[in-house]
């Protein structure tokens, strides 16, 4: 499981195959992630925005930013973790995604990055 610790927020990330929501008539490969954020300082922290970097081995790198994670903007006490899951649809059998998050501490407002350690998005027969 790929771990991350940056600005004292740790990042989590296990990755599942979906094979049951493959669509074989465009060659589509579905993978979720589920991501675990936990607050390892001493602030309140949100989670302002996100930026992924994802890799598909036939088409190359595209970039995703947007608001919070799955239409939330989560707000982490010291010591408090946050789960989510999402996914990414590659046209290849092999991927990876890494990227960062904006976060915010609520007792001055001041932004920092917090790293997402890169992850492998491979369809399992393919991994021997």
């Amino acid at each position: 499981m790929p771990v991350a610790i940056s600005n004292d927020v740790k990042i989590s990330v296990e990755t599942y195959y979906q094979n049951d929501k493959v669509n074989n008539t465009h060659g589509n490969h579905m993978f979720a992630y589920r991501i675990v954020i936990e607050n390892k300082s001493e602030y309140t922290i949100k989670l302002l925005r996100r930026h992924w970097n994802i890799i598909d081995s036939y088409e190359g790198l595209s970039e995703v930013d947007g608001e919070g994670v799955v239409g939330e903007q989560p707000i982490l006490e010291p010591n408090e973790k946050y789960t989510y899951v999402s996914g990414c649809a590659l046209i290849s059998e092999f991927g990876k995604m890494s990227g960062f998050y904006i976060m915010q501490r609520q007792i001055d407002e001041k932004e920092f990055i917090v790293n997402i350690p890169e992850f492998q998005l491979i369809v399992p027969y393919k991994n021997n």
